[in-house]
């Protein structure tokens, strides 16, 4: 039997190779499916690599793989989802070791295939590859919304471990006044593996510290790893005794599994039903403290590689360890949302995790892992240009909110001017990250001041722009939550029919209207960008405009990033803030880029409380907002719709419309708005009606009250 999928035009979609559709032997079973000389793949969530997956092969086996290379595999997590240029996609639902070869066997077909287990896939049909995603993501849960601060700048370090240190850090940080919202805590916070207890020594009074913290617009992260150590002989016998480790089916007793740090451990099985209430009530100590969330790490678990393979001896309550290995960091992910909303209700919770499998969005955020070149800090820029495709790719797999480790994991940096390049472009880029994160491994300091005052001002430019540009993010963050739709896209998503799109894998659209081409080379000043159809405008002075089709020369000093916005979009920012929610009472400026006469510009800005789950029963707000271009000017109309919240009733909304020359008249329903100089428009606390010529960057400013009523305003150049 042969199965062939058509569209309604009869044009073959889909097709098993001759009769190799379904192929069972004593290795497993294999799908060959035809393969089209023009067709591409994309997906399969966290790899390395270019985009397009043809003329590869790929496994599906979450491994422990710090410093990895820009084309090793498998890597931390596995999503057996990939989509094709015919319009189809396909999600394996099978958790063993899977292999994904894209005609590397033979240039008339490609292949899946698993070793064991039942062999059930998903062949779903689309549009285009939003469509396509979006049935993916029906099917295995819609990401969870972050709370509003974890898409703040945030700063870590592999011993940032101490009271003091933290504190210090943070107030360098506010000094300075660099914008920063999280700092993290790695591992060595926690006396053992894994009793969530402060180390004696490095915390005096953990509760003051986290006060102190949260008084000055801080949240902290704490680690957590999947384990007990057996040097806490109190946690290991009850874990033991309770049964709830993983058991070595040689011994029927927990297995003996070495560990990184904090010597030989016992696995905790959370297959097991009893251990989620168990875990829950330790994990809880530290909530109870006063942190914001846990940073899940090390979930293969560690060390179990492919090559690894006394680790198959592990037997889970509901299976042996290579048919759970994929899922364990997942079960893992399930138990710590699931108690912290019990014991937290109506909070968001923030989780960030490293080994995950297909359906992780329901419960945790990503990171893409330990990267950077462990041997020699200073040739991390592949790694680096790399991460795009990761991250892009992360996305693909239904994981909207990641970071890269910006700086890179791996190195010890021994020459802080030498690295200042590279620290200041992976900020550069990694800024564009839904969540950002600064870290590095070991005693590494990669605070932006380490670097020098260059590398300083510049990296603080950068981190204050991803503030700006909070109120887009957040917007976008709500429709990932609701569509499954990555944030931070590769072009060929955007522009599903541009051939040169489909081979862009260092550039990315943010969102929907911005393209973010980050300089990935060392000693490069002018990047070349690729543009695709349409007209694009310079988003770093917001008026040079750009005929998209073709490749462009664009000058990138070390204190520029490429960016671009489309015509006809509108793009919503706030003023800098030391932190997310340092003031509730901010104006919202909307910098609208009109379209052609007779066309319009338009966005839908989302705000809801930012921490709690309200969001779930429907209890936000919106504000429309179109910009019509007409002969005479523009007419453009707000139209709020609250739904239970609202902002603030002490705010102003800001336009700032690039157009070529000065307006004659601008009325605001009807009421004829007062022309002042531009020096003299104070957008903060004066709520009258005014409006502003910027001659040197042709733009019309005006404010405008934000009453949650309808606004209408006219334009007359």
């Amino acid at each position: 039997m042969q199965i062939q999928i058509f569209d309604k035009y009869q044009k073959l979609i889909y097709s098993d190779f001759k009769d190799q559709g379904h192929v069972s032997d004593a290795k497993g079973v294999k799908a060959c499916k035809v393969l089209r000389s023009d067709e591409q793949f994309f997906g399969l969530g966290e790899k390395t690599g270019t985009l397009n997956r043809r003329g590869k092969n790929y496994k599906m086996w979450n491994s422990d793989r710090p410093c990895y290379s820009v084309t090793e595999d498998p890597i931390a997590k596995s999503i057996p989802f990939f989509m094709s240029s015919y319009r189809y996609g396909i999600f394996l639902d099978n958790t063993y070791k899977t292999e994904f070869k894209f005609g590397t066997e033979s240039s008339d077909f490609y292949s899946f295939e698993a070793p064991d287990g039942a062999f059930v896939y998903y062949f779903i049909y689309g549009k285009d590859y939003k469509e396509i995603q979006q049935q993916y993501i029906a099917l295995t849960g819609q990401p969870i919304m972050p709370p509003k601060w974890a898409l703040g700048f945030a700063q870590s370090r592999g011993l940032y471990t101490k009271e003091n240190q933290a504190l210090e850090v943070a107030a360098e940080f506010r000094k300075r006044k660099i914008p920063i919202d999280i700092i993290y805590q790695d591992i060595g916070w926690t006396q053992n593996l894994q009793d969530f207890e402060w180390r004696k020594g490095n915390y005096t009074n953990p509760k003051a510290m986290l006060k102190k913290l949260k008084d000055n617009g801080f949240k902290m992260i704490v680690s957590q790893d999947p384990v007990v150590s057996q040097k806490d002989n109190k946690q290991w016998a009850e874990a033991d005794k309770l049964g709830y480790f993983v058991k070595d089916v040689r011994t029927n007793k927990a297995y003996d599994m070495p560990w990184p740090w904090g010597g030989n451990c016992g696995v905790v099985d959370f297959t097991i039903p009893e251990v989620a209430d168990w875990w829950g009530k330790y994990q809880q100590k530290p909530i109870d403290d006063g942190i914001s969330g846990f940073w899940t790490d090390m979930g293969e678990p560690a060390w179990s590689n492919e090559e690894d393979t006394d680790r198959l001896n592990m037997k889970h309550r509901i299976g042996m360890h290579d048919e759970i290995h994929n899922i364990y960091g997942l079960t893992w992910d399930k138990v710590v949302k699931e108690q912290f909303e019990k014991r937290n209700p109506n909070q968001r919770i923030f989780q960030m995790t490293r080994s995950a499998y297909a359906g992780l969005q329901r419960y945790t955020f990503g990171w893409t892992n330990d990267s950077g070149s462990g041997s020699d800090v200073l040739d991390g820029w592949a790694q680096m240009e790399n991460q795009v495709a990761v991250g892009i790719s992360a996305g693909l797999g239904g994981i909207p909110f990641w970071t890269t480790d910006i700086s890179g994991y791996c190195g010890d940096i021994t020459d802080y001017p030498a690295m200042a390049e590279l620290y200041t472009r992976w900020m550069q880029f990694g800024i564009f990250c839904p969540l950002s994160r600064a870290h590095h491994e070991g005693d590494n300091a990669v605070e932006p001041w380490m670097f020098g005052e260059v590398a300083e001002k510049n990296t603080k430019a950068a981190i204050e722009l991803k503030y700006k540009l909070f109120p887009y993010l957040y917007t976008y963050s709500r429709k990932a939550h609701d569509t499954g739709l990555p944030i931070t896209r590769g072009l060929f998503m955007e522009y599903p029919n541009d051939a040169e799109a489909a081979k862009i894998d260092n550039q990315f659209i943010f969102g929907e209207e911005l393209l973010v081409a980050p300089v990935l080379k060392k000693g490069e000043r002018v990047k070349r960008v690729y543009l695709p159809e349409g007209e694009w405008i310079d988003f770093n002075d917001k008026k040079t405009e750009y005929l998209g089709g073709e490749k462009l020369p664009y000058k990138a000093p070390l204190n520029t990033i490429p960016i671009f916005v489309k015509k006809g979009s509108i793009i919503p920012m706030m003023p800098i803030m030391q932190y997310i929610g340092e003031k509730r009472d901010y104006p919202v400026t909307f910098h609208i880029f009109p379209n052609y006469e007779d066309e319009k510009a338009s966005f839908t800005l989302y705000e809801d409380e930012g921490e709690n789950q309200d969001y779930l029963k429907g209890i936000f707000s919106l504000t429309y907002i179109v910009c019509t271009t007409v002969s005479s000017g523009f007419n453009i109309d707000i139209s709020p719709e609250d739904k239970g919240f609202y902002q603030s009733d002490k705010r102003n909304f800001v336009l700032s419309i690039l157009t070529d020359k000065k307006p004659t008249s601008v009325s605001i329903n009807g009421n004829a708005a007062t022309l002042v100089p531009l020096e003299k428009l104070n957008i903060d606390n004066d709520f009258s009606q005014q409006w502003s010529w910027d001659e040197n960057g042709k733009k019309l400013l005006l404010k405008t009250p934000d009453q949650r009523k309808k606004i209408n305003i006219k334009i007359n150049n």
